[in-house]
């Protein structure tokens, strides 16, 4: 796969260049190509003030730049030194395993606890996407005709994060921040969709043939929906499931805590039968008893739900018969022991089961398919986001926490020095330093992104450190998020979970401040070195 990080797009040069414009011009270019305007009064201090009073304002602005470009030049000594350990330790360390809340949740209310397969009781090796993408590469290419040099391309696992949004007229993808805006340096072209998107659009571009960038998006996912629905990437795990799945011991133990303490369980998965059986145990084989059976730990299990649609259509539900692989004609009224169940929909589950919306837990990893729709009936949600422990783990880094401190002392330094002086009062020294603020935080942001994904950084932030796309869309579907659900384990099966106060979004992320530095840099005198 091509170096994305080194890309350039013919479609987005323009759109760069008319920003720039409509900047210049007193025009700012707003979310889906919206034009908002910047209103200036146009009166100038010195039209306001009398000029005895404009110069000693001049004066003072003078004498605020001085003292911000001492505490910078203090700030930049500190920054060749390593941060005091015992500040470091004084930290607050963030748990991988953590249950992070987003809205307040009794689990001694929950009753019943449902969740998907893929994801969330499946573990998989990082060798699924790779297999994903070549069995969608191969269909393109003997279906869609498209050309034989695409059977070249190879999965790059550093390259795609999740939560990125394609723009299918300008063919570049894009990860957004929390307001819907694109993160500035967050547009490439092009995880298995969007990685092979990405290599198809550049190779095209790159070979100079003409092509249809919302062709290429309509054409990936078919070949993705077909790998999936035609069984190729069910029977290439099953064939080879130490290769893709992971045993997982510690799930079993979980779902058995949950039975033994009187907990209802469901399995709701749009996938057949067949695959979540086999999936299933191999992960719980080696823990299960030989004449135990995975499918005695839940009360109902459900496949091919056909999710999202599930929660909003009035689909009736079919019998499974395992021996025959066949689903029986006889009407579904009541949910049987050991039995399998195909299709079906919300309302008739609801009716049948009798399991009221909030003491009803779901459990998923996809936000669209998964969560919405339990959310919206009023179940309580929890998303699966196996990204987070990896996260948090470099947010722990003392080698993160320290270009975090540098970046919000640079974010600190540039908010004094916008309040000190107006647009007219733009002096040589002002532009001056405002320049060299900006590229140490530049800098500092940079190295933060590079420890994440050197092309989209992490998957909850934006390089500004805003909450991303993604993270708003967590934080809307699901009251808990965790990286899995046996993390669970380390917490009582009746505990309170409640959502901090103190945060902006995400419950796990903490701001490191200047205060990391030993010596603390506070705004003050010239002399003193200090910034406030």
């Amino acid at each position: 796969m091509a170096p994305f990080g080194i890309r350039r797009f013919p479609f987005g040069s323009s759109l760069l260049l008319q920003s720039t414009r409509l900047a210049q011009s007193g025009l700012v270019e707003g979310v889906g190509g919206h034009i908002l305007r910047r209103f200036s009064s146009g009166v100038t201090i010195e039209q306001t003030l009398p000029k005895w009073e404009a110069e000693e304002g001049k004066q003072i602005s003078e004498d605020e730049i001085a003292k911000i470009r001492h505490a910078f030049n203090a700030a930049k000594e500190k920054f060749l030194k390593i941060p005091d350990p015992d500040a470091l330790k004084e930290m607050p360390q963030i748990n991988p395993k953590g249950i992070y809340v987003n809205k307040n949740l009794r689990l001694d209310k929950i009753k019943v606890y449902g969740f998907d397969y893929d994801y969330t009781l499946a573990h998989y090796s990082a060798n699924l996407q790779s297999l994903i993408y070549d069995l969608a590469k191969e269909y393109l290419v003997n279906e869609l005709r498209y050309p034989d040099s695409c059977l070249e391309f190879k999965y790059d696992h550093s390259f795609p994060i999740r939560g990125l949004y394609y723009d299918k007229s300008k063919g570049c993808l894009m990860k957004l921040d929390f307001f819907g805006s694109i993160e500035p340096g967050g547009c490439y072209f092009g995880r298995h969709k969007a990685c092979l998107i990405g290599d198809i659009v550049q190779h095209f571009v790159d070979a100079k043939l003409d092509f249809d960038t919302s062709y290429v998006y309509q054409d990936v996912n078919q070949a993705i929906h077909h790998v999936h629905c035609s069984g190729l990437v069910h029977r290439a795990i099953l064939s080879d499931p130490t290769k893709y799945l992971v045993k997982n011991g510690q799930l079993l133990r979980f779902l058995r805590r949950l039975r033994e303490n009187g907990k209802k369980l469901f399995l709701l998965t749009n996938f057949p039968y067949y695959f979540v059986d086999g999936g299933m145990r191999f992960m719980l084989g080696d823990s299960l008893g030989h004449q135990d059976s995975w499918r005695e730990l839940f009360d109902v299990v459900i496949a091919k739900a056909n999710k999202p649609q599930f929660y909003t259509s009035e689909h009736p539900f079919r019998c499974y018969d395992v021996e025959k692989d066949t689903l029986t004609f006889s009407k579904v009224d009541t949910f049987l022991p050991n039995k399998i169940y195909y299709q079906g929909c919300l309302k008739t589950f609801l009716q049948i089961t009798k399991w009221n919306g909030p003491e009803v837990m779901y459990f998923g990893d996809h936000l669209f398919s998964d969560l919405r729709g339990p959310s919206k009936a009023g179940w309580r949600t929890a998303a699966i986001i196996h990204e987070l422990e990896n996260e948090i783990q470099i947010q722990n880094e003392d080698s993160y926490r320290f270009e975090q401190a540098k970046f919000h002392i640079m974010q600190e330094l540039l908010g004094r020095l916008h309040r000190t002086v107006a647009n007219s009062d733009q002096s040589e020294e002002y532009m001056s330093l405002l320049w060299e603020i900006n590229e140490e935080r530049r800098k500092a942001r940079c190295t933060m992104k590079g420890m994440f994904n050197k092309s989209f950084g992490a998957t909850f932030l934006t390089d500004s450190g805003q909450e991303s796309a993604f993270a708003y869309h967590i934080h809307q579907y699901a009251d808990v998020y965790t990286s899995k659900p046996e993390n669970f384990l380390f917490y009582p099966v009746e505990a309170w979970l409640h959502a901090p106060c103190d945060i902006k979004i995400m419950p796990h992320h903490i701001k490191v401040s200047s205060s990391l530095f030993k010596t603390r840099l506070t705004y003050g005198s010239a002399s003193s070195g200090k910034i406030e």
